[in-house]
């Protein structure tokens, strides 16, 4: 059979080779070479009588004599469509009849799953779609003071007081998609019987038996919360089927947003006041034990202000070295005019002993020159000098930790955010889903560009085949 189709493609290649393209495109020329060939070869005569056809398709001649080779070939030679030539210049029988019967069936192929489909859809958006309504409403997030909470000392000392920089809105937006805000919503509004109605369309609507995380996906394709990123406004638009519905839940979502982010400044107030009211008494705690210790210290010693009384030792110290001085001048002057054993010589030389004796004394005092387990005045002056410091700086801390104090306890119990109302939540007038023109439009162009794809897919996968 493969020998025999290749023969008579080269036979009829070699038969045409002889011809004009001129004489090719003549009808009347092609039907009388067919007329020569139909005794010799029939299914030539047939090929060049269907080529006559094509340029003529009206001539009853070729119209008739082409009938007569077909049914002649049908009843004595059945292979002749398997070895009609493959030729550029006209298509053969098969050829022709298998291209009419792919485009017929891309025809209906494209009516059943492309037309057809949509034209459900359109019938499904204009009749039985139902609308849904959108509230908005546009907020941001701002802070009435960005006063650090604590002293700056107290605030270097601690690390608090220095801004977390992180960005709030965020967090609006995160409640906002959140299980605990969908809970809080269904329990106010039932939330999850609006979407569950039974006079919403069956593709609209929330299934009867949904599970919370059906819930929670069902809710976030009818919100949209959006930041902007230059102004950091908060946009929340609310899909309900019912304008008012819509306008309360927005409503309520605001409401509850603001509340979220106040919860959290609050709990940062408050651990923060905690912290600093521990911090507060380890403080006052340090100051009590520094006046303790002095305290002490003075009565251990019986000094009242040991600096003052050191002072006063110095002096006496410094009055009796010039006493001293005076006496033993006056007793080089008796001794000059007077003998050893005179009274007045005497009496010069003990009161110049006392008075040395004095002196060394109150210097043993100062220098602790002494053998007892006492301190020396200086000594005194030293430590007292240590422990006003300690009272000083404790004093210092105190003062400092009580300021911060009750600047948190102030922050803990006031708003520390707010939630600025931008837009108000609108009333919607007019639905604005579903939006029928776009969403057909699209869904017919989705069906085509699909069905071209596959069947590109199809024609590859056969070829390669």
């Amino acid at each position: 059979m493969i020998e025999k189709k290749l023969i008579m493609t080269d036979e009829f290649l070699a038969l045409k080779k002889g011809i004009s393209s001129l004489q090719w495109s003549n009808a009347q020329f092609v039907r009388d070479y067919a007329l020569e060939l139909e005794d010799d070869n029939l299914q030539m005569a047939l090929l060049f009588m269907d080529r006559a056809k094509e340029l003529h398709p009206k001539g009853p001649l070729i119209i008739k004599k082409y009938d007569e080779y077909k049914q002649a070939i049908d009843k004595g030679m059945t292979g002749l469509r398997e070895e009609l030539p493959n030729s550029k210049i006209s298509l053969g029988i098969k050829e022709r009849n298998e291209f009419y019967n792919i485009k017929g069936m891309l025809k209906s192929k494209l009516v059943m799953f492309v037309l057809f489909p949509w034209a459900i859809f359109c019938l499904y958006q204009v009749f039985f779609a139902t609308e849904r309504y959108v509230s908005q409403s546009q907020v941001i997030v701002r802070k009435p003071d960005a006063q650090a909470t604590m002293d700056t000392t107290m605030a270097l000392l601690s690390g608090f007081g220095v801004s977390s920089g992180g960005n709030d809105s965020l967090l609006v937006v995160a409640y906002i998609n959140s299980t605990d805000m969908l809970s809080y919503l269904d329990n106010a509004l039932d939330l999850k019987q609006h979407y569950q109605q039974t006079n919403i369309d069956i593709l609209s609507r929330l299934e009867g038996d949904a599970t919370r995380e059906e819930f929670l996906e069902y809710y976030l394709n009818h919100i949209d919360v959006i930041i902007d990123d230059m102004s950091n406004v908060i946009t929340i638009s609310t899909q309900s089927f019912d304008p008012e519905f819509a306008l309360k839940l927005n409503n309520m979502i605001v409401e509850r947003a603001e509340w979220y982010i106040n919860s959290i400044g609050h709990q940062l107030a408050n651990s923060q006041l905690a912290f600093i009211k521990k911090e507060h008494k380890g403080i006052e705690s340090k100051l009590q034990v520094a006046k303790t210790e002095l305290l002490n210290f003075q009565q251990q010693y019986g000094l009242l202000d040991p600096e003052a009384e050191g002072i006063a030792i110095q002096q006496i110290t410094y009055a009796l070295v010039a006493e001293i001085s005076a006496k033993k001048s006056e007793l080089k002057a008796l001794q000059s005019v007077m003998s050893e054993s005179a009274p007045q010589v005497i009496s010069a030389k003990v009161i110049l002993q006392a008075l040395e004796k004095q002196m060394e004394s109150e210097r043993a005092r100062l220098s602790n020159e002494s053998k007892e387990k006492q301190l020396s005045v200086s000594q005194i002056i030293t430590q007292s000098a240590y422990l006003k410091v300690n009272i000083e700086l404790a004093t210092q801390a105190y003062t400092s930790s009580l300021i911060s104090y009750e600047k948190s306890r102030v922050e803990a119990y006031r708003q520390l955010q707010y939630l600025i109302t931008v837009e108000a939540s609108t009333l919607p007038e007019d639905n604005k889903y579903p939006d029928i023109y776009y969403n057909i439009l699209l869904a017919l162009v989705f069906g085509l560009f699909s069905f071209g794809i596959l069947s590109i897919l199809i024609a590859t996968a056969k070829e390669i085949k």
